[in-house]
């Protein structure tokens, strides 16, 4: 089975029994402080275990996108060193929210490994936690395991926690023996064996852990299950490493394309502890070159997924963990001989092979790109110099085996070497680096710039997870009321929760509403409103404690939640405005939706030019000069549905099962539960005041709307007006100055001896001094804005008519590439007729005339379909290199194991090149053009040979 056909199987077989198929949820677990990332399937289910939240249907399946770098969860050391641990990784999984359990999950795991996939039994071992009596019975009564292969263990095997706090429970794993011969003995279970090693967890969750350590029912019991797709995959097509499945060996097979590197799969079979040892005695051998493809290959899907859902490498949290792992991979590519920029060129074929599942990575694929090779050159341009200083560190050390903590600081902060990168280093010369120095250094600079807790954080604190799981939702009905009549569900203090309430919380980066509550005659202001899962929370200005279901009066603060509605529509407008003029790869890479301002963060390499800017302001304006209404009807829709009109999502926002859609007319469309105006012509006036870098390809601009636009405008007017006034006394000052100098000459004509030429000299320095500091005058200014504004306009206009003489070029390649296309393809039916068999076995093999390996790819596609039982090979010289274009019929690769990829590879050989690919398509390239026909000659040979060992 392909890794494609595991997929779906998986699904298939739980939505037969009653599950829905949700999508995976982004990486960055969005409104959740307690993980950095998504590390589980659970995690987008969390507030449905905790009773805060519910979901439309009882039972789910997905597969979910995990990264595990840090935290309690983090297998970074194991990567590239092992067969199946990895930083990135799918995880197949079913849910029950409280609907089946313990039961159904045990029945329907067996029923998947052994009868639809065929599993050995006696290979097949499973574990419980050491109390729970009820999973072991359930192992043994209703399944045929062996009874002896069910074994029970502790809380550091088999209880399952998300993190350091939130749901848990005891949980039941199954384990696979490798052996040879299937006689593996309990005592390799959980031992860390690469040979029994743990393909499906099922977690039963009924706890909830707080911050104590002290464990809580759940309102419910749940069921979690979680396989990891890439171990299955490994384990279904027999193979001794996850590296070595169809969801690595593209990538690999393109490292060494690219690096000129052969990988021979070596993997350490000592223990982990022993890394360094065996590093250092073989710093030349295969398994360093074959440990450092598998890091690669692994870290650029990392870096893929998370930069896809937003996460860009910067200094803090989760930038710094994807900038750790970028500069890591950059590292191993040293081992490789890679010294410019490679890892981004793995993307393109990252998305040909996974994009189909994860439609995200191709929608950004070209961002994607741009932001690790931004990275590559940044690092690479101090990583030598780092090396350097690491180099000259250990000639002085001597038979130190310390590392200086201070110096590894140093190449932190000065070099950007994350802290284990060089401890990396250090390990391959056995040495270790003085961490606890290190930590000092880096405390000491965190207490330098550290900033004060947020709000919500501390707010989140005020309750306990038992008061929060026991209050239902809050009804939100601030989209069409500023105020509204509600009940107490809630009072302590400065806190207050309302059944319904009108106040808008904060959220997708809009502030939170402000306005008053008011209650037996009496009134208190609230200053902020904030979420804590699905309820909503008024932050008081004074203490009050009401009873449950006392009934008061809720008032929005209603011309600054204009305000705020017009900056949010008008973020709408901007987003828009900046990927129509700077391109579609900008997204949104946060906001802060304030009454007085708007903050806008999107993804860009460059700074804006001055002609940029005013071409976003002014798309921005006449848009809202149109009024165009906003488009009704569009919340509350279901995901789906939603998703078929096209709109954007924006960074940052958490998408339920069902959504709004903000529409003004079709120039902006994006999700968003954020308030917003009628109509654009409400925001009144838009004007950028400040434009900057805030990280690494993340710019940021500020700007201001409706009034505050006017009183920012008449700010700079008044300073205009004020440098005017400056820049005519000056003028007057020198008129005078120059006077006095021409009386003082005057009157040394008639007196010589009255004449001082110090005082003259002190008049001529002032004038000077004052020259350099005027301004120039207003009609002045005026003019040269008028002059340079029609330069840019013919400017423009000279590159509109270039783009388009360039659009013009490149309709007719187009149009010449489908001609040839046309041509050749009209010809295979004469290639396939006068094609050689072996036996019924049709082998086609043409030199074509191709102007791109894509062009190639898919005269293949035409070879293939008319092929009724066959293989082809197409060649072609493209820029002074052989490209190859294998194709194999689905029969064949069914009945007959034949492998497009083998066959390429082996007909590159001979050219002096190397490929891979898929069963039914690989390609190749060569660079021996002198032995292009040998090598199409020689696809026969190779073919009789592969069907003669099946």
């Amino acid at each position: 089975m392909t890794s494609s056909e595991i997929r779906n199987s998986f699904l298939k077989f739980f939505e037969e029994r009653g599950h829905k198929i949700v999508p995976s949820s982004p990486v960055i677990p969005y409104n959740d402080p307690t993980l950095l990332f998504t590390n589980a399937g659970m995690n987008q289910f969390k507030d449905v275990f905790l009773g805060t939240g519910t979901r439309p249907y009882k039972r789910a399946a997905d597969t979910q996108k995990c990264i595990r770098v840090s935290g309690k969860h983090n297998d970074l050391e194991e990567v590239g060193y092992d067969n199946y641990h990895h930083t990135f990784f799918e995880m197949l999984g079913n849910w029950s929210f409280g609907d089946y359990y313990k039961k159904e999950a045990i029945e329907w795991a067996w029923e998947l490994l052994t009868e639809v996939w065929k599993l050995p039994k006696k290979r097949l071992w499973a574990t419980v936690y050491k109390d729970d009596d009820e999973a072991e019975k359930i192992w043994k009564t209703y399944t045929d395991i062996d009874p002896t292969h069910v074994l029970r263990f502790g809380e550091k095997d088999n209880f399952w926690e998300m993190g350091d706090t939130g749901p848990c429970g005891p949980c039941s794993e199954i384990h696979i023996d490798l052996t040879p011969h299937a006689n593996a003995t309990a005592n390799l279970v959980n031992a860390g064996s690469g040979i029994m090693i743990e393909i499906w967890n099922l977690v039963f969750i009924q706890y909830n852990r707080d911050e104590s350590g002290n464990l809580t029912p759940l309102p419910a019991k749940h069921v979690d299950t979680g396989m990891g797709f890439e171990r299955i995959c490994a384990v279904l097509q027999n193979k001794n490493s996850n590296y070595d499945t169809d969801v690595f060996s593209p990538i690999i097979n393109k490292i060494c394309e690219i690096t000129g590197y052969e990988y021979k799969g070596t993997i350490q079979s000592a223990n982990l502890d022993n890394k360094a040892s065996v590093i250092r005695s073989r710093q030349e051998s295969q398994f360093k070159i074959d440990t450092s493809i598998r890091v690669i290959a692994d870290h650029v899907r990392t870096l893929t997924f998370a930069i896809a859902d937003g996460v860009i490498p910067g200094n803090e949290g989760r930038g710094y963990v994807l900038r750790r792992l970028l500069r890591r991979a950059a590292r191993y590519g040293r081992n490789l001989g890679m010294k410019e920029p490679f890892i981004y060129k793995l993307v393109p074929l990252l998305v040909e092979n996974m994009g189909h599942t994860f439609p995200e990575i191709k929608l950004h694929q070209n961002h994607i790109e741009r932001v690790i090779r931004a990275e590559e050159e940044a690092f690479n341009a101090t990583l030598d110099r780092g090396l350097e200083r690491f180099e000259e560190v250990i000639q002085q050390l001597g038979d130190n085996k310390i590392f200086p903590g201070d110096i590894a600081f140093k190449l932190y902060d000065t070099y950007g070497f994350p802290l284990d990168l060089t401890e990396l280093m250090a390990s391959e010369r056995g040495l270790k680096v003085d961490t606890e120095k290190f930590n000092q250094l880096m405390q000491e600079q965190k207490e330098r710039s550290r900033e004060t807790e947020k709000e919500t954080d501390s707010a989140v604190n005020e309750f306990d997870i038992n008061t929060i799981s026991k209050i239902e939702p809050t009804i939100f009905v601030g989209y069409d009321d500023l105020e509204a009549e509600a009940k107490v569900v809630y009072s302590s203090e400065k806190i207050l929760i309302l059944d319904k309430t009108p106040f808008y919380a904060e959220s997708g980066g809009q502030v939170g509403d402000t306005g008053v509550v008011k209650y037996d005659g009496k009134q208190v202001s609230i200053l902020n409103t904030i979420k804590i899962n699905q309820i909503i929370v008024h932050k008081l200005s004074e203490p009050i404690q009401l009873p449950v279901n006392a009934k008061v009066l809720a008032i929005v603060d209603k011309e600054r939640r204009q305000a705020i509605m017009r900056n949010h529509s008008a973020t709408h407008l901007l987003h828009n405005s900046l990927r129509r003029i700077l391109g579609t790869h900008v997204q949104q890479a946060g906001s802060l939706v304030a009454p007085e301002y708007l903050r806008f963060d999107f993804t860009h390499y460059s700074k804006l030019t001055e002609e940029e800017l005013e071409l976003i302001e002014e798309l921005v304006n006449k848009k809202i000069e149109e009024n165009i209404q906003r488009t009704p009807n569009l919340n509350n829709l279901p995901i789906e549905e939603a998703k078929k009109t096209g709109a954007l999502m924006f960074f940052g926002e958490k998408y339920g099962e069902r959504v709004n859609v903000i529409q003004f007319g079709d120039f902006s469309t994006e999700f968003c539960g954020g308030t917003h105006v009628s109509n654009t012509g409400e925001i009144g006036f838009f004007k950028i005041k400040n434009e900057e870098s805030v990280a690494s390809g993340v710019r940021r601009i500020e700007a201001v709307t409706h009034k505050y636009a006017v009183d920012y405008l008449k700010s700079l007017h008044n300073d205009f007006l004020s440098q005017v006034e400056n820049a005519r006394n000056m003028l007057s000052t020198i008129k005078d100055l120059i006077n006095k100098i021409q009386d003082a000459s005057d009157k040394s004509k008639t007196d010589i001896n009255n004449l001082n030429h110090d005082h003259i000299n002190t008049y001529y320095q002032t004038i000077e001094k004052l020259a350099k500091n005027i301004e120039i005058p207003d009609r002045i200014s005026v003019e040269l804005a008028i002059y340079f504004k029609e330069m840019r306009t013919r400017k423009k206009k000279l590159e509109l008519l270039n783009q388009e003489m360039v659009d013009t070029k490149k309709n007719l390649e187009k149009e010449l590439s489908r001609l040839k296309l046309k041509l050749t393809t009209g010809s295979l039916d004469t290639l396939i007729t006068t094609a050689p068999c072996i036996g019924k076995v049709k082998i086609v093999t043409a030199k074509i005339d191709s102007a791109s390996l894509e062009e190639m790819k898919l005269i293949g596609d035409s070879l293939r379909a008319k092929l009724t039982s066959g293989v082809g090979l197409l060649a072609s010289v493209i820029d002074h290199k052989i490209q190859f274009v294998c194709v194999v019929t689905d029969d064949l690769i069914r009945e007959k194991k034949v492998n497009a990829a083998q066959i390429v590879k082996e007909v590159a050989k001979i050219v002096g090149g190397s490929g891979g690919g898929r069963p039914h398509m690989a390609t190749a390239g060569g660079k021996d053009i002198e032995k292009l026909e040998e090598a199409i000659n020689h696809t026969r040979k190779i073919v009789e040979a592969i069907l003669k060992t099946k």
